[in-house]
């Protein structure tokens, strides 16, 4: 304001001056004082004119140079302009195209394209460019912005500067814990709160305690050295003793996620339409360097995980109508640049151990359903086998690769008159099982005519157990499978309540549950087929055994239960180890550990000779059990002392009172009343309850 003031007073000066002035034909002079700052910016003045200003890049960031195209003469320039925008039209609409021509009125062998705006332009950069036309022409495409930047490349070359060395943590320490204590991950709080906890005895430590680590979910990779944490911009790794941040993968509203077998790629899904490009729905990334290696588009429906990778991490799959498409990695190409074209392929999966992939095909009119082995990389077809009357496949890999299981829902055929197609009447039931380490691959054939609720291998052994029948006859049926023979019973369980199987993970140990309201559990022993325990845990949601077999989570997740929510530990034997009664608990995920670097031959030995090291163990077991009692003698102790002080503190208080007590009692002295009562003797009555006569002859 003061500078305001100070114009108008040079403008009221200048006015005098003016009037005074003998040369009055003289044109006014307008122009500011020079001692005047203009302080108004063109933003306040002019905001509605402002925010339309064209930006410096406005204009160029739209066109696009391909080069690359044929050289062709009048005669056929358009023919090659129809070609041309026909293929570039599909990225955008073009508002401009300019192809220079020589003297002679020959193209010169590149086009400038401008497109309506530069996301158009950009999609057209990163599709069209090297697309091969014909044989002798590859289009190279680059944004018209870009050139300015290659001129500024210098000429010589500088080699980069070192960087100083950053030390990254250990990303194994949790294996090297002494006493080989597992760890675990609870979220709690609605999923608000994080925690990694360590299950030390006799009372789990807290390892680490995080708000807000994750805004949804969390997962473990499949060996449990990172920790996978999401948010709205991505996906976080985590990882070492103090759980730094490894790795950042952008991609917005992402959903789901799945690790490659060996840790080294990422899959990450986006379902979301919302400022992401269709092309970059699903991504794969290095988990290592952090960058993209390809990303995919998704058609129609999609199953999860839309991507089953064989275990080295070499190849990856994805089925799709009526073709089955095998990548291979590092390169993210098709395997020998094609897919396979299977006619009515339904599904497929790769051998945990061995590249190995087992497909599918349904059947069409009188080609039969089939279910075929193949190799890869030679895709070369091992084993076939023909079905009839199948309704739908589900196969089931035993974990070391030795047995493959194909459950056949098949239809009942029932045969009419002559004329008449064959109806079909209810179903029936088959596994097919594979033996894939004997010559030719045998297969062997169980029949069940009951319906089939779950099936499960045993990880570590050859026995498979299903659950079948009608409600309330539900059967779990054991079986064993031995080289060179069919599928043997080797028991029933009848009358059981329960709709899913858990097997420890060193198998033998199997736990019977039912994921309803009533959350029945049955711990079997199948080395003789002995019930353990046969307990509860009310509306339990998730089973969750240790990776070392040893422990048994059973929990209630807030996600799906609203009350009474928690989580319970259980020995193998389905002994209560401890019940943890949580608020707003929503997950329990056990870290996973990587396979043991033994040889089969020297885990036998070490199991032959358990007696040798038991010893110690159970020294161990008895020091942390009296360390533990200790911790707990003083800490009643403690309790019993702090008691002990405020008791004598109130006591002081009630002497320091008395005299109020009297003046307000009328000089009463009630307090040897309650002294009185405290003397008074207590008396014991004895009757008879209830007696009981009993004869012996």
């Amino acid at each position: 304001m003061a500078k305001k003031k100070d114009s108008d007073k040079s403008a009221q000066n200048d006015s005098k001056t003016a009037k005074t002035d003998p040369a009055e034909d003289e044109e006014p002079n307008f122009s500011d004082d020079e001692r005047y700052v203009d302080d108004i910016s063109d933003e306040e003045l002019l905001s509605d004119l402002v925010k339309d200003r064209p930006n410096e890049k406005d204009g160029v960031d739209t066109i696009i140079v391909v080069d690359g195209i044929p050289q062709v003469g009048p005669e056929r320039f358009d023919k090659l302009q129809s070609v041309i925008m026909k293929f570039f039209t599909k990225f955008g609409t073009i508002i401009n195209e300019y192809f220079p021509k020589n003297e002679a009125g020959h193209t010169k062998g590149y086009v400038f394209l401008e497109y309506a705006n530069s996301e158009n332009a950009v999609e057209a950069v990163n599709t069209a460019n090297n697309h091969k036309l014909d044989k002798q022409h590859t289009f190279l495409v680059n944004l018209f912005t870009d050139f300015k930047k290659y001129e500024e490349i210098p000429d010589e070359w500088e080699p980069p500067q070192p960087q100083p060395y950053k030390e990254q943590s250990d990303l194994y320490s949790f294996l090297m814990d002494p006493d080989a204590y597992d760890q675990f991950s609870v979220m709690c709080n609605r999923g608000s709160s994080v925690q990694i906890m360590q299950n030390t005895a006799p009372e789990p430590t807290k390892l680490q305690e995080r708000l807000r680590w994750t805004e949804t979910f969390i997962q473990w990779s499949p060996l449990g050295t990172y920790l996978a944490t999401f948010h709205v911009k991505g996906i976080a790794l985590w990882g070492g003793p103090a759980f730094e941040q490894i790795m950042r993968f952008g991609h917005t509203g992402v959903q789901y996620i799945e690790f490659s077998p060996c840790e080294r790629y990422l899959v990450t899904y986006s379902p979301s339409n919302e400022n992401i490009d269709p092309k970059k729905m699903v991504i794969i990334w290095d988990i290592r360097t952090g960058l993209e290696k390809r990303s995919f588009s998704i058609d129609g429906t999609m199953v999860w995980p839309i991507f089953r990778w064989s275990k080295d991490d070499k190849y990856f799959a994805r089925i799709g109508t009526d073709t089955l498409s095998v990548y291979e990695t590092p390169s993210f190409g098709l395997l020998d640049k094609k897919s396979f074209k299977l006619l009515g392929i339904r599904d497929f999966s790769w051998s945990p151990t061995d590249n190995i992939l087992a497909y599918w095909v349904a059947e069409d009119k009188d080609v039969p359903a089939r279910v075929v082995l193949i190799e890869i990389p030679s895709r070369n077809e091992i084993r076939a086998n023909n079905l009839f009357n199948v309704a739908s496949c589900t196969m089931h890999w035993q974990k070391s690769g030795d047995y493959l299981c194909v459950k056949v829902d098949r239809f009942s055929k029932v045969k009419k008159e002559k004329g008449d197609q064959p109806k079909y009447s209810g179903m029936y039931y088959n596994f097919e099982i594979f033996h894939m380490r004997e010559k030719n691959i045998p297969k062997d054939s169980e029949e069940v005519k009951e319906p089939i609720h779950a099936f499960a291998w045993e990880p570590v052994g050859s026995k498979f157990a299903i659950i079948h029948g009608e409600s309330p006859n539900i059967c779990v049926s054991f079986y064993g499978v031995k080289t060179g023979q069919t599928p043997t019973m080797l028991s029933k369980l009848e009358k059981r309540v329960c709709n899913n199987l858990f097997w420890s993970p060193m198998g033998q140990f199997i736990v019977l549950a039912d994921l309803r309201a009533n959350g029945i559990l049955e711990f079997v022993d199948t080395n003789d087929f002995t019930v353990m325990n046969n307990t509860d845990h009310f509306q339990v949601t998730d089973v969750e055994w240790d990776p070392t077999g040893r422990y048994v989570v059973t929990a209630v997740s807030y996600w799906k239960v609203k009350v009474d929510t928690g989580y319970w530990m259980w020995s193998f034997q389905g002994k209560i180890i401890k019940r943890n009664n949580v608020d707003g608990f929503c997950n329990f995920l056990w870290r996973p550990r990587p396979p043991t670097l033994l040889s089969a031959e020297q885990q036998k030995e070490i199991k032959k000779n358990l007696k040798k090291y038991s010893p110690q163990f159970e020294s161990k077991d008895r020091m942390r059990m009296t360390k533990a009692s200790k911790e707990l003698m003083e800490k009643r102790s403690k309790l019993m002392k702090d008691f002990e002080e405020i008791r004598n503190r109130q006591q002081e208080i009630w002497k320091s009172q008395k005299p109020r007590r009297l003046e307000l009692r009328n000089n009463v002295d009630t307090d040897e009343l309650d002294s009185d009562i405290k003397n008074v003797e207590e008396e014991v009555v004895e009757f008879l309850v209830k007696e009981e006569v009993t004869i012996v002859e």
